[in-house]
């Protein structure tokens, strides 16, 4: 049994150590719509370590909000903490992410950030079995945290052999 009501991801946090860098990049180089900001926020007491779990003496500076093409929300922070680490996590490491943005066409996304000067990593890169039509390319923000860009417009083999149903009969 899962979450009773669960019906979908709400939006992605993440914090950033030059929010007004953060902006102009998710803006004018993903094209996502800015929204809203928040903040700043700090607690005397412990406040901030039993509702966030972290420092309670950290300071959210600000956040902003995002919405990036139809569904995903982004909420970007800009904190202060006397214990903040600064260290980007690879997908590797414990905690290490990524966020994928799906694209239309691939290569004209490809070639959009290579226009803005941003690090795109090899690729793309065509995956097989279950995920089979579907490429995909990892690149950097310019605080270093990972992001992907996927494209199957024609479906992935997992989502045809779903619809194809028991005994392959399309449903």
């Amino acid at each position: 049994m899962g979450l009773p009501g669960l019906r979908r991801l709400d939006h992605v946090g993440f914090t950033v150590p030059d929010l007004d860098a953060a902006h102009a990049f998710l803006v004018d180089v993903i094209g996502c719509e800015y929204l809203y900001s928040l903040g700043p926020f700090s607690s005397d007491d412990d406040w901030m370590s039993r509702h966030l779990g972290v420092h309670p003496r950290a300071e959210m500076v600000e956040n902003r909000w995002f919405r990036c093409g139809e569904q995903a929300v982004f909420e970007v922070f800009h904190y202060r903490s006397p214990d903040q680490h600064n260290a980007m996590p690879r997908n590797s490491d414990i905690g290490g992410h990524h966020v994928a943005l799906y694209v239309d066409d691939l290569n004209a996304a490809i070639e959009h950030l290579g226009d803005h000067d941003v690090e795109v990593f090899d690729g793309p890169t065509a995956s097989k079995g279950p995920a089979e039509g579907n490429r995909w390319i990892y690149f950097l923000s310019p605080w270093g945290m990972q992001f992907e860009l996927v494209s199957y417009p024609g479906g992935k083999a997992y989502d045809r052999t779903v619809a194809a149903g028991p005994a392959g009969r399309s449903q």
